[in-house]
């Protein structure tokens, strides 16, 4: 059977999908950016987790900045790694991550430095055994461009990372670039390997929504965000929360 190219890029995507999501028991917090049919602007990100205090958050968005917060205050026991500012603005750039790098980040950016040299003081987390990989990503409106990066352990030493860097700039519509956390379950966690993934960007900002919400492990899945940017200003943001906010 011939493939055209594009033929190929779906399978591909469509396959990642299925193999890196849809299957896959644990890939933890994800980040997809890209377009969708109607070349607008997606961001996607979404959270996991295995232990009670993982699983005791929630997304709020208020004052234009989105972030995690305990859904159960009273439960909160180490807010140190699972309570932070998600997604920030600034000026034209969106920034996505998935822990307090988003405000290295937004405030290097704030002070003239690139995306590459804001995260150069940064690490992987510091949460042994697993060492998780911090993920990060930046839409950049005005070069119609993205970045996404991935802090990891080094190979050598718990005290040194390997930082990861990747920029796009030919994104046809209805695809996006993948990184999460983890390959999968394990103990401990196996940290995501290789290149940013290719994914689907299928239908408008609810049918993305959904299709991924449906796509997350049900016993893990925690928490999804999808945002959609129009190139006139056309800016919408829906969430989907698991659990209900308690004790407010």
């Amino acid at each position: 059977m011939n493939f055209t190219n594009t033929e190929l890029i779906k399978e591909l995507a469509d396959r990642n999908l299925k193999k890196h999501i849809a299957e896959n028991v644990y890939p933890g917090r994800g980040i997809v950016l890209g377009r969708n049919h109607d070349d607008l602007w997606i961001l996607i990100y979404w959270i996991m987790g295995r232990s009670s205090n993982s699983r005791n958050r929630i997304f709020t968005h208020e004052n234009g900045i989105l972030r995690t917060e305990a859904a159960d205050p009273s439960l909160l026991e180490d807010p140190s790694l699972i309570i932070y500012n998600v997604m920030r603005d600034v000026d034209k750039r969106i920034v996505v991550s998935n822990g307090s790098h988003t405000d290295t980040i937004c405030d290097g950016l704030a002070q003239g430095k690139s995306f590459y040299t804001c995260l150069h003081t940064e690490k992987h987390e510091p949460d042994a055994p697993n060492y998780t990989t911090r993920i990060s990503g930046i839409i950049e409106q005005s070069e119609a461009s993205i970045a996404l990066s991935r802090i990891s352990i080094s190979d050598f030493s718990a005290e040194h990372s390997v930082h990861h860097y990747y920029r796009y700039s030919d994104i046809s519509p209805g695809y996006g670039y993948c990184v999460t956390t983890y390959m999968g379950d394990g103990s401990p966690l196996p940290a995501f390997q290789g290149d940013p993934i290719l994914l689907p960007l299928e239908g408008d900002i609810e049918q993305i929504k959904q299709n991924y919400w449906q796509k997350l492990n049900t016993e893990n899945r925690i928490s999804l965000v999808v945002r959609e940017i129009g190139n006139s200003g056309e800016d919408r943001l829906k969430i989907i929360n698991r659990f209900q906010v308690l004790n407010h």
